[in-house]
């Protein structure tokens, strides 16, 4: 047996559970919805690098479905709904592939049915507009988890790519971190500045993920998570998802990409803007400078690092697919899952030790966020705090 097929074999009894992939935005951005024009039963390679037979083919038995909505927009929270109710779409319409997910036991159900379990992660605070009231309602509506920060600030929070402004969680940021405590929404540490990291962990009673996140040491890029932050995750009980997006986890290509975007800027194009006229602006670009590539290998490294600094029961995998304009080689799409799995048996890696990086750590963190908010909601009444009450 070569190491590719015991990689399948071990994912069809343990399948990958992937923190982050920006699908919903997609549809938004290239058809407005309108799911028959990208219908994900059917192969959709050219367009997107989620569909269901390539799901299938990845051995991904749950997926964190991003509601993620640019921090730009004037009606942010609106347009987090619509978000939400394109993954509700598209459970009504796949319901043989897709079962809705809230909890760590609908999970496994979701597994034990052979199906797709589906949950749904917003990304960045700037979906809450400030009110704790719009948290609980994002929550009511299934999301589990609220990236902190995206790209930029947001007024209680800093980002790990903005200039720094409150130095990391203000009083109304840590209000936000504890009240996510109270209802079993996940913290979610990817895009925040290290000292939020560092904040959140001081102020949270739950385990926190990185729902897309590689290690600083080996990439030294402000999105990537710092070795003393991923040696705190053991005490937390908490987990970082290595992702998959090359100018995070390959050095050469943090250079290329800042010239890459810029190039998307100067010529009218949001830098992360991957509709195809975007990504015709992107092709040219890298005819004339060609794209670093990073590989299967790359990602490995970081979890090889990772692991020895946080611990095998703190990694997971959060592939950030349909979310970035290029992927590694061997990771093209969300089949390439296997790929990664073979290259750490080819490492060492025991089947254990891939049992808990695919499956078992992110099944326990979301249920160990549950435990604590069972316990905090006999104590704690809902917060209505405001940010002009504790920040004033």
């Amino acid at each position: 047996m070569t190491s590719l097929d015991e990689a399948r074999a071990l994912l069809r009894e343990f399948p990958v559970v992937d923190g982050h992939n920006d699908l919903p935005w997609a549809l938004r951005e290239q058809v407005r919805y309108d799911l028959a024009a990208r219908d994900i039963a059917g192969r959709q390679n050219a367009h997107l690098h989620t569909d269901l037979p390539r799901l299938r083919e990845g051995g991904v038995g749950a997926q964190y479905w991003s509601v993620y909505v640019r921090s730009d927009l004037p009606d942010a929270v609106p347009a987090t709904l619509e978000q939400i109710d394109c993954v509700r779409q598209l459970l009504a319409r796949y319901p043989k592939d897709l079962a809705p997910a809230l909890t760590a036991a609908d999970m496994e159900a979701a597994r034990a049915d052979g199906r797709i379990a589906s949950l749904m992660g917003a990304e960045g605070g700037h979906s809450i507009a400030c009110s704790l009231g719009t948290l609980r309602g994002l929550y009511g509506l299934g999301v589990r988890y609220l990236t902190l920060t995206h790209n930029d600030n947001v007024p209680w929070a800093d980002s790990a790519t903005d200039e720094p402004n409150v130095g990391g969680l203000s009083a109304f940021g840590r209000e936000v971190v504890r009240e996510m405590n109270r209802l079993g929404m996940l913290v979610d540490l990817s895009h925040v500045a290290a000292t939020t990291m560092r904040a959140a962990l001081d102020a949270t009673s739950a385990p926190v993920i990185f729902s897309h996140s590689s290690s600083r040491a080996v990439c030294d890029h402000p999105r990537n998570i710092p070795d003393d932050v991923l040696e705190r995750l053991a005490a937390n009980g908490g987990m970082a998802m290595v992702t998959f997006v090359p100018k995070f986890v390959l050095q050469a290509a943090v250079d290329w990409t800042a010239a890459a975007d810029e190039n998307m800027r100067t010529r009218g194009f949001h830098h992360l803007d991957t509709t195809e006229e975007a990504m015709k602006v992107h092709r040219t670009f890298e005819e004339a400078h060609p794209r670093p590539v990073a590989t299967v290998a790359t990602v490995a490294d970081h979890l090889d690092h990772m692991r020895e600094v946080a611990g095998i029961d703190h990694l997971g995998i959060g592939g950030d697919y349909d979310g970035t304009a290029f992927t590694p080689d061997g990771l093209n799409d969300v089949s390439g899952y296997p790929n990664l799995i073979a290259e750490l048996l080819d490492r060492g890696w025991s089947t254990a030790d891939l049992a808990k990086l695919t499956w078992q750590n992110a099944v326990r963190v979301l249920g160990a966020a549950e435990d604590v908010a069972r316990s905090l909601q006999a104590t704690r009444a809902p917060s209505n705090a405001t940010i002009e009450s504790l920040d004033g």
